[in-house]
């Protein structure tokens, strides 16, 4: 590490807005870690002072994404033995910038043969093992800057009650134009997603009995990562597969879907679980246009919610590819308006947050979707040109994460996979060395 500093917005009192109230999607995530997500590009040359650069345009691209400077705030109601949160944004207390050199570390080291993913790459994030709740403490924002032999790691991790991908995205999408150009069109006050569930009061109160009165300690998990790449052709192929065994004209299996129901039953087989035994599959879903009334398409926040697709090993085996695309894809279409206002009231009288974690029934024999592959994510240029690749961080306890990116060529998808070997056995080493089993994906 040379430099760990705070990077604040040029203007600190911007917003005019000094708190945003959360909802029960975001209270759900109050245990979850921060996502992190990586860019990888060439080398700058070195006259350009790019870290300054980077420094000063991120403080230019705090001032449009305000919240992010912001930090999480806990407050007793002590009336009924309750605790409330809020997103104070008002304070422009900044984000945590963290400036490394990897000199011995090449492109090549990283971009492995067949998507292996190095274990020194968690190393390259800042924000490992720190969950939403520590916002309370930790900037809701860190960036790392890391250079390395023949290239530069820029990866950040963010606290998921103020953003989601979506925002996120947009965000750096931003801050690289800024940084490429050293200004930015006129840009439109950011559009917050404010508060659309009107039959619940806010701020929620949540039973102080759920709240952790300790920093809880993450063990150590033990994991395997590999990066799989699906070519336009193989999702093309996967994609009309799925759709000729469910043989419906009223439904449409996505690539998307298809590739997950691939991945899915390929784990399951190498799993060692029993014909009986269930597995879950969460695909979070993008909530602003769902809702009515839509929320705007942009707007920053945290919009989405996860739905759990459950099926046991037997019937992801038996049944094919086509059924188990086609229980991924009912699991989404339930994603509407309705339920998710049922879900936030039901939430609200419950008041449980879940333990998201290895140690959970989530995290048991279940995985998690996250990402998408419609972010623009190569379309990030800080003056470096087209980032080389783009990767996950680490999964922090999670039994197992599939996290989606758009691939470098047109109309790919590459999933980072990221499984705990604690939770499914060393017979799941057998997937990961086992390429050919997906990359002949017709099987």
């Amino acid at each position: 590490m040379i430099s760990s500093s705070i990077v604040q917005p040029g203007n600190a009192r911007h917003s005019g807005r000094e708190k945003i109230h959360l909802t029960p999607s975001d209270l759900s995530l109050l245990y979850l870690n921060y996502p992190q997500r990586s860019l990888l590009f060439p080398k700058p040359y070195p006259e350009t002072r790019f870290i300054s650069r980077l420094k000063s345009s991120l403080s230019t691209s705090l001032e449009i994404y305000f919240p992010l400077a912001g930090r999480l705030v806990k407050v007793n109601n002590h009336e009924d033995n309750t605790v409330s949160f809020y997103i104070d944004c008002d304070d422009g207390r900044g984000v945590k910038f963290v400036h490394a050199i990897a000199e011995s570390v090449s492109v090549s080291d990283i971009l492995q043969p067949h998507g292996s993913v190095p274990d020194f790459f968690r190393l390259f994030f800042p924000m490992n093992g720190v969950r939403s709740i520590d916002g309370l403490s930790e900037p809701l924002l860190a960036l790392q800057v890391t250079e390395i032999k023949d290239g530069i790691v820029i990866s950040f991790g963010y606290n998921h009650l103020v953003a989601d991908g979506s925002s996120m995205w947009n965000f750096i999408h931003v801050w690289s134009k800024l940084c490429l150009n050293g200004q930015w069109e006129i840009h439109q006050p950011l559009v917050l997603r404010g508060w659309f569930l009107d039959n619940i009061d806010f701020p929620i109160h949540i039973p102080a009995s759920e709240i952790e009165t300790e920093r809880a300690r993450n063990r150590e998990v033990s994991t395997k990562e590999r990066v799989f790449h699906f070519t336009k052709e193989k999702l093309s192929d996967l994609k009309a597969k799925a759709n000729d065994e469910i043989g419906s004209s009223d439904i449409k299996i996505s690539s998307l879907q298809a590739v997950l129901a691939h991945l899915w039953r390929s784990i399951v087989r190498h799993s060692g679980l029993n014909q009986e035994e269930e597995s879950r599959c969460g695909v979070a879903a993008d909530f602003r246009q769902r809702l009515n009334p839509p929320l705007d398409k942009d707007c920053f926040g945290n919009v989405a919610n996860l739905g759990l697709t459950t099926a046991t090993v037997g019937d992801l085996l038996d049944r094919g590819l086509g059924w188990a695309a086609l229980q991924i894809n009912k699991t989404v279409r339930l994603h509407t308006n309705e339920n998710f206002r049922t879900f936030s009231e039901n939430w609200v009288r419950n008041g449980k947050i879940p333990r998201i974690d290895v140690r959970s029934r989530m995290g048991d024999h279940g995985f998690m979707v996250s990402n998408s592959p419609w972010f623009q994510v190569y379309d990030n240029d800080f003056g470096l040109g087209k980032p080389m690749a783009v990767r996950a961080g680490p999964a922090n306890g999670i039994g197992g994460k599939l996290v989606v990116f758009r691939g470098i060529e047109e109309g790919s998808i590459d999933v980072h996979a990221i499984l705990t070997l604690s939770l499914w056995s060393d017979v799941l080493l057998n997937l990961f060395d086992d390429v050919e089993s997906l990359e002949n994906v017709i099987t």
